[in-house]
Parts: C-alpha cells; structure tokens; sequence
C-alpha cells in the first residue's frame, strides 16, 4: 500500500524530530553575538509544527543557568479538522513537551531568561534548544532570517492561475478575478492571492495587524465591512515580501476559512484550520 506523505508527516508530529543542517547559524542581542554555530540542528518538540534550533553549548557566549520560571500554558489547535492536536506557535516556548532541563543565558551584558532547552536525548546530547524570540536578529550564512528557523521540509510556490475566483461575504462580492497566483506552503492549504484591481477594495480598511513569516516577510491585514458584522483581519498582503514570495507582492489574500469561496464555478467549503 502507497504511503501518503502528508500521513507520514502527522504520525511523526508526537515525536522529538531533529535534522542537521551546513547552515553557518548566528543570533544577537544588542549587537552582541550570543549564538554562533556552524554545527547547529533543527529540533521540533513533540507536538511543535515550527521548528528551533539547537546548538552545541560550546558555540554559546554565555553560561547556562537553571531556569525556575514559569513555563506559560499550552494553546493546542488542529492544522485540519482531521489532523492530531499540536501547539500553536504562539504557545511560548518555556512549555516543553519532552524531557529536559529549562535554561537561562546568562552573559555580562544580558540574561536570556529561560531561552535555552537541554532535552534528555541521546542525538542531543550536549546540545541546547533556543527560544528564537530571546534574541534581537538571526542569521544564516550572511541573509538576516525572521520569525523562525527555515524548515528544510517547508517550502512555497507560487503559480499564476487562470482559474475564475469569486470570494464573497454576507452576499457581497468582495473580489472576482481570473488572474490570481495560487500559493502552495507545506504543510498548509492553498491560498489565493488577487489582484488588487480585481478585489473591492473601497470595502477593504486597513487593519493594524501584522504578522511575520519566515518564507514570505512581514504581512499587512485589511478588515471588511459589507453591511453586516465588521469582519476583522480577514485578509492579507507583502508589500515588501522576501524572494520566495515575490509574485504575492501587493496582491490581496483573504482568510476562505471567513469568505465564501467559487472557483470555475464550484462553491468551496471553508476549511477548518486554527484561523477559521
């Protein structure tokens, strides 16, 4: 029996998963270089669907104190309706969902309060996990890198599509286009950017929200009023996106977990995800 690879990736999400990467991985804070490793790994706890890096104690700038702080709580939520329970990345990092021992950074400058995870793993050992967040800037190699670590099983593509989009709210025809670019971003669902001058949007006001990706940059929001109930944040757009994402640039996203979607005709049931 073929083995569905999308299976493959849930069945391993309860583990501790770890790969090595050649990556030269640098992080600072302040301007001072606290992380610099050349034989760092990309570790996901159980349960993470982002990953973190970890490092030899060694390549670390600092002494490595216990941490007896409070770990935070837990935000689970499902990718899909089907897929196993996982943590939001939002849920902070000092809750860990393997054995290990929490840890502080402590350099004469700064101290990292518990920024550091020694899970009790034999392909670990000696090595600690990092809370991206701790520090002000990562690189790898020479490229500034935002809002996690690359994934090397993740990736997106962009393609230009033909297809007749339609997405509506409460009736209201919020943007009808045939030239949208359909991005594909593993693990997640395909989304539909649009045009801008295919999209209403004298019903679009922009929203204060932001949001950071990896892949794609840093995302402006719009919310939509159509008569009805205000619909907050409900689409998305890179004025400035990196070269993954440049054919998205200025186009507009809408959340079709919140919209009504037709494509060539055929109504699309809104997906459940953790945005619905």
């Amino acid at each position: 029996m073929a083995v569905h690879m999308q299976s493959l990736f849930m069945n391993t999400l309860q583990d501790l998963r770890v790969h090595p990467v050649d990556k030269w991985i640098r992080a600072s804070v302040g301007g001072t270089t606290i992380v610099d490793s050349k034989r760092a790994k990309v570790v996901w706890e159980p349960r993470r669907v982002v990953p973190s890096y970890a490092v030899p104690v060694a390549d670390l700038e600092g002494e490595l104190v216990p941490y007896a702080g409070d770990a935070g709580t837990e935000m689970p939520v499902r990718l899909d309706q089907d897929s196993p329970v996982v943590l939001d990345p939002r849920t902070p990092f000092t809750v860990h969902s393997c054995p290990g021992v929490a840890l502080t950074i402590s350099t004469a400058e700064h101290d990292l309060a518990g920024a550091a995870f020694a899970p009790d793993d034999a392909d670990l050992d000696g090595y600690v996990v990092l809370d991206w967040d701790a520090f002000e800037e990562w690189h790898e190699e020479d490229e500034r890198v935002i809002g996690h670590p690359h994934d090397p099983f993740d990736r997106i593509d962009c393609l230009r599509s033909s297809r007749h989009v339609v997405i509506s709210l409460d009736g209201q025809v919020l943007a009808d286009t045939t030239r949208a670019t359909l991005l594909f971003e593993t693990p997640l669902g395909m989304r539909y950017y649009l045009p801008r001058e295919d999209v209403r949007m004298d019903l679009l006001g922009p929203s204060a929200q932001q949001s950071i990706c990896a892949y794609k940059g840093v995302a402006s929001y719009w919310s939509v009023g159509t008569g009805g109930e205000e619909a907050t944040d409900i689409a998305w757009g890179y004025e400035h996106p990196l070269h993954d994402a440049l054919p998205v640039r200025d186009l507009v996203c809408f959340f079709t977990e919140r919209v009504d979607l037709t494509v060539d005709g055929e109504e699309i049931p809104r997906p459940v995800t953790p945005w619905s």
